[in-house]
């Protein structure tokens, strides 16, 4: 098979698997479904602590409107807090909660579940090939990232 086939299969089956483990958005009791755009900003105000809505919504591509409403839900659940900048009382910085976090935290265990039980379902070359490529699709996810923002700052011999 050709170098762009095997890249057109690995795209493809990419995508099925991320279909795959979207399809499985948890529900967690007494939460309901948190929809993808809460959970993408739920790990994102995680991961960036203090990161004001333009900053949420520049990093996950999404309209800042859009970001604005869900944070609300998200405030409204006890995930987040909005605080002023104590630099500029006009800037709003996000962070998560230890409700947040821990419903974050619960949700990646939900998901993580059933792929490591179709992982153990697999044969050993499988299940190696497959931990041994989590750093090259990270670094894939990333490259993604700053493609989708129009940049090329990562470095392509990492």
């Amino acid at each position: 098979m050709s170098l762009p086939s095997r890249r057109r299969e690995l795209a493809d089956v990419l995508r099925e698997l991320g279909w795959t483990v979207h399809r499985r958005s948890p529900e967690r009791a007494g939460v309901g479904p948190i929809p993808t755009t809460e959970l993408a900003l739920l790990k994102q105000v995680i991961d960036a602590p203090g990161s004001t809505v333009g900053e949420l919504a520049q990093a996950l591509g999404l309209r800042q409107p859009n970001v604005s409403a869900a944070i609300r839900v998200l405030v409204g659940r006890g995930f987040v807090v909005k605080e002023s900048s104590p630099e500029d009382r006009r800037v709003t910085r996000v962070k998560s909660t230890a409700a947040g976090r821990a419903e974050h935290e619960a949700i990646a265990e939900s998901w993580a579940a059933p792929i490591r039980e179709a992982l153990d379902g697999l044969g050993p070359e499988h299940r190696a090939a497959i931990e041994q490529a989590t750093e090259a699709l990270a670094a894939l996810h990333e490259r993604l990232q700053v493609l989708e923002t129009g940049g090329s700052e990562i470095d392509a011999s990492v």
